[in-house]
């Protein structure tokens, strides 16, 4: 038997499929109900408002949210911040903006590393060895 503490209480439990304790799973389905609740109230609410109504932490609403257990299509003004720079989004992890700059900046790393690459390799088949190196591999 596998046992662990539990990180949203610390207490110690048999790990089962999911890693927290069968006390703090029940917690998080009252919450869920709590959230689900005042959003079939008031389906023009936003995380914070729903945060404050129900005393459920951002965090745990945004958990919800990207489990797909609260749709953001039936609540339109429900967003979670973007964890890279903390803008409100729909959908994803990240804001369009910051997939942009990790893109661009993924992009110029490989190709800093593509250049710094060949001139390695441009060193190291310079000179006498490096022509013997070329009738090698011919």
């Amino acid at each position: 038997m596998n046992l662990g503490n539990c990180p949203r209480c610390g207490k110690l439990f048999a790990n089962n499929f999911r890693d927290i304790c069968p006390s703090c799973i029940k917690d998080i389905e009252k919450e869920y109900e709590k959230c689900l609740e005042y959003l079939r109230q008031e389906k023009l609410a936003t995380i914070q408002e729903v945060h404050e109504a129900t005393g459920v932490s951002v965090k745990q609403i945004t958990k919800f949210i990207k489990e797909g257990r609260i749709t953001v299509a039936n609540n339109p003004n429900m967003m979670y911040p973007c964890e890279v720079c903390g803008v409100l989004i729909r959908e994803n992890n990240m804001c369009d903006s910051c997939r942009t700059r990790l893109t661009r900046d993924l992009t110029a790393a490989v190709r800093e590393e593509g250049g710094a690459k060949q001139a390695h390799d441009d060193r190291n088949h310079s000179g006498a060895y490096g022509a013997v190196d070329k009738f090698r591999n011919q």
